[in-house]
């Protein structure tokens, strides 16, 4: 049975007359769209589209299959709106890169507080192999790191927020700009194999600096520890709802010259059948944010 989201898909195809241009509108890749809508027409055991060229128009099945598709939709943005009162069950397998982990939990618990019903399972891994679990089945979702140009077949991304890359340096530094301070002081790096540490190389790049390298980690929480306590400089993603701009040991340094910043997406399959239940989590995720 195919998700909301593939019926989504179809109503955009539909539109917009052609798998590329509906791609843009659902934010999934021409691939993605294809493949649901092959999906979709197996399920149906019919074709549901004329294509010339690439130009795509509804054939007869099609169009009688529109308005009762749109109604479906009506009928679950509806029921989604009313989540809140009414009771949610099932069982959600999540994941999440360790830096987004506490938030998501706290949504989770505030989803599970509304719908005790609802067992849902958290695990934390580096973002390649979550969308290798997304991608087999494992995963029903996870909350990632994307990069810009990324994209997978049979994936569908959920923007959620984008964090900008700052130097994040001892409250005492007295140096106070990004090329002064990387030349001064020990250069903690993040793990250069991760999406984030690849983001702080190619920020290194465009500052054409190469920094007293000290010690590589895959932690962004343990190198925060390492700058209070005036062990090193580091540049990091200005993490969502981190105190860090508060922090009386700490001194974050805007990186004007370079525009680098970490996506933090929720990434699941394009044939999902818990699309419904990780679009709830998605939106919880998003409120707790804003609430810290």
């Amino acid at each position: 049975m195919s998700s909301i989201r593939t019926l989504k898909t179809f109503v955009s195809v539909a539109t917009e007359g052609s798998f590329a241009a509906a791609a843009l509108k659902v934010a999934l890749t021409q691939a993605a769209v294809g493949l649901q809508m092959r999906v979709l027409e197996g399920e149906m055991r019919r074709p549901l589209f004329e294509r010339q060229g690439k130009v795509i128009t509804l054939n007869g099945t099609g169009r009688e299959l529109l308005p009762k598709i749109k109604h479906l939709i009506a009928q679950y943005e509806k029921l989604l709106s009313a989540a809140g009162t009414e009771t949610l069950s099932g069982t959600v397998n999540l994941g999440a890169v360790v830096s987004t982990v506490r938030s998501l939990v706290r949504a989770c618990l505030a989803v599970r507080a509304r719908h005790p019903s609802l067992d849902l399972h958290i695990s934390a891994a580096k973002s390649i192999e979550l969308l290798s679990k997304v991608g087999s089945g494992e995963l029903d979702a996870a909350v990632v790191v994307r990069d810009p140009g990324q994209s997978g077949s049979g994936l569908a991304w959920t923007a959620l927020y984008s964090e900008p890359m700052v130097l994040v340096c001892p409250r005492k530094a007295s140096e106070k700009t990004v090329q002064s301070v990387l030349k001064s002081h020990p250069f903690l790096r993040f793990d250069r194999t991760e999406l984030t540490g690849q983001i702080v190389e190619r920020t290194l790049r465009k500052l054409r600096i190469k920094p007293n390298e000290f010690l590589e980690l895959n932690s962004i929480e343990t190198i925060v520890e390492l700058i209070r306590s005036d062990l090193g400089v580091s540049i990091l993603p200005l993490l969502n709802g981190s105190r860090w701009l508060a922090d009386p040991k700490l001194q974050i340094i805007e990186i004007a010259q370079v525009s680098e910043q970490r996506h933090i997406v929720l990434v699941q399959s394009v044939v999902n059948q818990n699309a419904g239940l990780t679009d709830v989590l998605a939106q919880e995720f998003l409120s707790t944010l804003k609430s810290l």
